[in-house]
């Protein structure tokens, strides 16, 4: 044992690995959880993961019973009918709700439970829903439901909780009410309201973002109508009904409803116990069921009907009145397992568990610094007795810094995490988590960012944060191997440079040589030149080939969709790279070949598709007009991919490659000129001797183990360039902002940032991924950013009164000269 684990024994100890348990938590990990290897799995907020053992139980279970339908009226629908109900009770058991208050009803996720408050709520024109801040996007949807019946609705932060003097018991809330919401307004002003109006309050046990968890009080504070508006603005008459979101906290700290008296909790089942996925619960106080109104019924939910009358007769039983159709009953019957697991180890220890590994990750991430004194991280979320949350649960939200104090970009955090062996979750604002402290509409109206995608740094600020979330399975060690990879790839090994700017101690090295010196006993010509026909599949090779205004000639001019719309690439569908391609100038015909696929498939560049119909597709956040093709050129895509796609032709489009200064020195982007299907340029240049360089790096040997690292050698078409070099130093390429090839002008517009793509590995006609080799070029090729750069791009840059270049053509073996 380390001297570090010692140490965090001797303050956690106590509550650390579950001591007088069944088993410990090294047990546990050895028994249960063998398939994590030396993995660290940090998503448990996303998802917890099942228990080998549990799923053995599970599978007994299901293969020694008959399980029927429910609704029939067999033996084993009986047995079926009787696991429903054990089942019912196992949850209401789990927060500690009387079966005569309460009702379990089963839905198909927390999301589906939340959806069915919304819809069958009693809206009005006079009713108000109410969410904090801290909501989940699955909350926030219920506002849909009351804005379209004439409702308000509104979030809202918690400030401070003002406290009785005698019992200490909260008295009244503070609040800051946001903007007010409304819509159909004048629609039901005219119309009667007979009784009290509804309203509704959500709020969740834990925020699924910062970890955040809500005390319970806040139930009683509004239902009495004790939160004050820091506004002035009084609350909204009526009778108030208080919905807990607890798909995050139920894992760790169930809502006890003995002691709240919550009208609605949702929860979700696999994120307590990794199985079954699809099952959620809404749990439901029978007053406050009475209230809710369906309009669908469905089998199960009604006694009779009858189709050519207007006659339904709805079943009277709670849950059986909002249970559509057949329930999942086996998922259902493997609930008690997960229970069981849960049960062994007990709620609290399991709480402690969880806590004592948060609270030593944020102390040891809060301590972190670099070498001039700045902070490598800030964390989100607190705990504040003033704002009735006083606990904090086992989750760590924080983003990374640089010495200068600039923001690491999240994506570039989980890159490099996922070589380590670390799963976790990478977290947009946007998302469906939390409306934090960044407005993420202006990011989407000026920026184009949306939910998921690499857009991690936009005008110098995160667009969203990395979350490290534990279960009751994570240990020490799965801490440690997380502190480990932050100080190792993000604490600054370097103190400021001499003329004040800041380096990163992993960051790209260039060497202290005059300009006119680096170039001048060197000449470089051009090696390769690569045409990729279809994005994401092999290309070819050839010694010469025409230029046009989007690049190489029918470079990346096709693309494969799924059938959903989804624009396939390598980094979802690996397979892709086995699809070879090959186009003859002469006959005018585009080849592809696959191992998959019997006969080579030849398709006519001058013909047009067979599809006449021109369709629109978007492409980070472009427009494109595309033609299609027939069934058989689909079928066999298909075919020689694994999936149902679709083959299209990019016709016309307005899209140029238009990016700001955001990424600093050697990642600029300042080009406007044509694209076709690329992510970034028209070309991506390789330096033969920067590859030389990193198969040095990759096959020397480390001084401090005295053991050759590795004995791959990477080819330069790993990284997928158009055009390779050859001649002087290494990463020279890195600082030309102009080159000249032969006759032909192009722009670099810097730095190719490096995904996973290039670790995707063919052997014996199989993709294969692996660490290698951006794990090494993040040790050496990391610039201020996170970025990992290697190659750059390069945009044509046709001489002024130029109007076409049908009649230019690159050559192997021109002379570059970088300017």
């Amino acid at each position: 044992m380390g001297a570090a684990k010692e140490e965090f024994l001797r303050e956690f100890g106590r509550d650390y690995g579950y001591p007088g348990g069944p088993k410990t938590i090294d047990e546990i990990r050895a028994t249960e959880f063998k398939r994590l290897g030396g993995m660290a799995y940090l998503d448990h907020a996303g998802a917890t993961l099942y228990s080998e053992l549990q799923m053995e139980s599970i599978f007994k279970d299901l293969t020694a019973n008959i399980y029927g339908n429910p609704h029939s009226q067999s033996d084993s629908s009986f047995a079926t009918s009787d696991i429903v109900r054990s089942a019912r009770q196992q949850v209401l058991d789990y927060l500690k709700a009387s079966p005569k208050d309460y009702k379990c009803i089963f839905s198909s996720g927390a999301t589906a439970a939340l959806k069915l408050v919304g819809e069958a709520f009693p809206w009005s024109h006079q009713s108000s829903f109410v969410y904090t801040m801290e909501n989940h996007n699955s909350v926030l949807g219920i506002r849909e439901y009351a804005l379209e019946q004439g409702a308000q609705a509104y979030a809202v932060n918690i400030e401070e909780a003002e406290h009785d003097t005698f019992t200490g018991n909260v008295a009244s809330v503070r609040a800051t009410k946001h903007q007010i919401l409304t819509r159909n307004e004048a629609k039901f002003l005219d119309k009667d309201h007979t009784g009290s109006a509804y309203n509704l309050f959500a709020f969740p046990s834990e925020c699924n973002f910062s970890g955040s968890k809500f005390s319970l009080e806040l139930v009683k504070i509004v239902k009495e109508d004790l939160i004050r508006y820091s506004d002035g603005s009084p609350s909204f008459k009526g009778c108030w009904k208080v919905l807990i979101d607890a798909a995050k906290g139920c894992a760790t700290d169930p809502p006890d409803l003995s002691k709240c008296n919550a009208d609605f909790v949702v929860i979700s089942f696999y994120k307590l116990f990794g199985y079954p996925t699809g099952l959620g619960a809404l749990i439901v106080h029978t007053d406050a069921a009475k209230l809710l109104k369906r309009t669908y019924f469905s089998g199960g939910t009604v006694a009779a009907s009858i189709a050519d009358i207007n006659y339904v007769k709805r079943r009277e039983g709670i849950e059986e009145l909002f249970e559509d159709g057949t329930i999942p009953f086996l998922s259902i019957a493997s609930l008690c397992h997960g229970f069981k697991v849960l049960n062994s180890l007990t709620i609290p220890a399991i709480s402690r568990h969880t806590s004592s590994l948060a609270t030593y990750l944020r102390d040891i991430l809060v301590a972190l610094r670099h070498p001039n004194g700045t902070s490598v991280c800030t964390i989100y979320g607190s705990r504040s007795s003033k704002t009735l949350c006083n606990e904090m649960g086992p989750v760590v939200s924080f983003n990374l810094r640089q010495p200068d104090g600039s923001w690491v970009g999240h994506r570039e955090v989980e890159k490099l995490a996922s070589l380590s062996g670390i799963q976790m979750f990478l977290q947009s604002w946007c998302m469906c988590k939390i409306s934090w402290s960044i407005s993420f509409g202006s990011c989407y109206k000026y920026c184009g960012h949306v939910c998921w995608d690499d857009c991690d740094i936009i005008n110098g600020k995160p667009t969203g944060a990395v979350r490290v979330s534990l279960g009751y399975m994570s240990t020490y060690e799965d801490i440690k191997k997380f502190i480990d990879f932050v100080s190792t790839s993000f604490v600054s090994t370097r103190t400021h440079a001499s003329d004040g700017s800041q380096f990163c101690g992993r960051s790209i090295h260039f060497a202290d040589i005059g300009f006119e010196n680096r170039y001048s006993a060197s000449r470089f010509h051009l090696k390769s030149i690569t045409v990729y026909p279809i994005k994401s599949c092999a290309g070819f090779s050839m010694d010469r080939w025409p230029l046009s205004s989007g690049g190489l000639l029918h470079d990346r001019e096709w693309l494969l969709q799924s059938l959903t719309g989804e624009t396939l690439t390598q980094k979802k569908v690996p397979e892709m790279s086995l699809l070879r391609t090959y186009i003859d100038l002469s006959q005018g015909i585009l080849y592809i070949e696959s191992p998959r696929c019997k006969g080579r498939l030849q398709i006519t560049l001058n013909s047009s598709p067979c599809n006449d119909k021109r369709e629109q597709i978007s492409w980070h956040g472009q427009i494109y007009q595309v033609q299609g093709y027939n069934k058989e050129v689909d079928t066999w895509f298909s075919t020689a991919i694994g999936r149902p796609c679709t083959l299209l032709r990019h016709m016309s489009s307005s899209h140029c490659v238009s990016s700001c200064e955001r990424d600093g020195i050697g990642t600029c982007r300042e080009s406007r000129s044509r694209l076709n299907f690329p992510n970034e340029a028209q070309f991506l240049l390789i330096s033969e001797e920067s590859v030389s360089d990193l198969n040095n790096r990759l096959n020397s040997t480390d001084a401090g183990k005295d053991v050759r690292r590795t004995s791959i050698q990477i080819n330069p078409m790993r990284f997928r360039p158009n055009l390779v070099i050859s001649g002087g130093r290494p990463y020279a390429e890195d600082e030309w902002r102009n080159i000249k090839i032969g006759n032909k002008y192009f722009r670099s517009l810097g730095g190719c940032n490096r995904c996973q793509m290039i670790n995707f590995v063919i052997d014996a006609e199989q993709v294969q991924k692996t660490n290698e080799p951006l794990a090494t070029l993040a040790s050496y090729r990391r610039v201020k950013q996170g970025k990992i750069l290697f190659g750059v791009l390069l945009r044509y840059e046709s001489e002024a009164g130029e109007g076409k270049t049908d009649d230019l053509w690159l050559q192997v073996g021109e002379s570059i000269i970088p300017e």
